[in-house]
């Protein structure tokens, strides 16, 4: 009978030892499931002002063009005939 209780005993501190890891491993997931949230937002955060950077950049460079620098006249070119373009688009769009 001492046999039976000693198993019983032994299970559940085992059993007891179990649940506590299941809390702190639970505990942990979602301590790291938050922290993976607050970096994506961060990633998204600083991905948008890379792309408002890179605007403000090309529009500078577009800027300098027209100021009568010689530098990156053809690209400025081409990007002005891509906007003329794209607002022909709009412009069959809005007339359909």
């Amino acid at each position: 009978m001492s046999k039976i209780i000693e198993a019983t005993n032994l299970l559940d501190d085992k059993l007891e030892t179990l649940l506590e890891a299941f809390a702190f491993l639970k505990e942990e997931n979602e301590f790291l499931h938050q922290k993976r949230t607050d970096l994506e937002t961060q990633l998204s955060e600083k991905d948008q002002q890379l792309k408002e950077n890179e605007k403000s950049y090309q529009l500078l460079k577009i800027a300098k063009t027209i100021e009568g620098s010689n530098e990156n006249k053809r690209e400025t070119k081409l990007k002005i005939n891509a906007l003329i373009r794209d607002i022909d688009k709009c412009i069959v769009q809005l007339s359909e």
